[in-house]
């Protein structure tokens, strides 16, 4: 899966074209690693000229409520886009695709889903869209827990797909909780992850994803820092500086996930944990660090060929019915000509 698998640390040696391992992109003659790239948002687009194709995603994580009202916010008026990438996790009993198709019945229509119980992935193109969808596969895997709740699941689900010859895949994940001390085994879950979706499928002679998009509740947290000096940066709006304390930024940096990935700068708030109803953070007994826990990131894998431009990274901040903040970006592809 070329990109697909550079997510994390492999083992030694030089990788085949007939084996099934991911690539070495960290044990390298030189020692080196990317970690995270962080890069601006421009918020411009002239979608006509600029782009070949243009896609907006969106993460949330619903903590088992759904509001059809929600859900209009979530996507958004400002249709200025292609594909519609929509990852959900905690999501409730409702049909969340209709509701979905609803919300966007004007402008998309549904291309695939990936439903794993509660951890949900959407697609959504223009109308009549399926005629520029040649392949469209859909995978998931599980790493056990839920959470405290029944059906709420962890794993990632995901969706491959070429749309318009943009050959594409996107992961939505939610990875284990357990607060600060459990990176080690968010770090596992993403291997694990990586190695796994789309193997079923696998051909050594297919040509490899062009673009990896992972978004979903990543729960790395906050390390480093106690509750009450983060909350009175955030008070000061200076929430920029806890960004030496992101753990999911700190592991990269280590060499241990998503080598050579790129993100957007982390210019909203942390979008976890929020009274239920509110923009106030949590006060429960817990009181917990507030934390970037809701992520999108991706990884282009020939940037001499396609070259990606970010438009957007911001929280959804009035959303009020889950203790998470929605997430949403817009990244436009466009093929390099020589």
């Amino acid at each position: 899966m070329g990109n697909f698998y550079t997510i994390f640390r492999a083992g030694k040696g030089r990788r085949s074209k007939c084996q099934r391992k991911p690539v070495d992109s960290f044990n390298n003659p030189a020692g080196t690693h990317e970690g995270i790239k962080t890069v601006g948002a421009d918020n411009l687009c002239d979608f006509s000229t600029d782009s070949n194709l243009c896609i907006c995603i969106v993460t949330w994580n619903m903590n088992g409520k759904v509001s059809y009202e929600d859900l209009v916010e979530l996507v958004g008026s400002n249709r200025r886009f292609d594909l519609l990438v929509v990852g959900l996790q905690e999501v409730p009993r409702n049909n969340l695709a209709r509701l979905l198709q609803d919300a966007l019945v004007e402008s998309h229509e549904l291309l695939g889903k990936a439903i794993m119980q509660s951890l949900q992935l959407y697609v959504f193109g223009p109308k009549n869209s399926d005629l520029f969808t040649k392949e469209l596969k859909v995978d998931k895997h599980s790493v056990g827990g839920c959470g405290g709740i029944i059906r709420r699941k962890k794993g990632a689900v995901a969706i491959r797909i070429n749309y318009k010859g943009f050959r594409m895949v996107f992961i939505t994940c939610h990875l284990s909780a357990a607060h600060a001390r459990n990176v080690e085994e968010r770090n596992s879950q993403c291997r694990h992850i990586s190695h796994s979706l789309f193997s079923k499928y696998w051909n050594p002679y297919a040509r490899p994803a062009q673009i990896t998009v992972w978004l979903g509740d990543l729960n790395y947290r906050l390390q480093g820092i106690n509750t009450h000096p983060a909350r009175n940066l955030i008070q000061r709006n200076l929430h920029g500086l806890l960004k030496s304390k992101d753990q999911l930024l700190q592991e990269a940096e280590r060499g241990q996930i998503f080598n050579g990935y790129c993100e957007g700068t982390l210019t909203f708030k942390p979008t976890y944990k929020y009274n239920i109803g509110s923009s106030n953070y949590d006060t429960s007994y817990k009181v917990r660090v507030p934390s970037w826990t809701d992520r999108i990131l991706f990884k282009i894998e020939d940037p001499d060929k396609i070259s990606a431009s970010l438009h957007c990274y911001e929280s959804i901040d009035d959303i009020y019915s889950s203790d998470h903040k929605p997430v949403r970006a817009q990244l436009c592809l466009k093929v390099c000509k020589y």
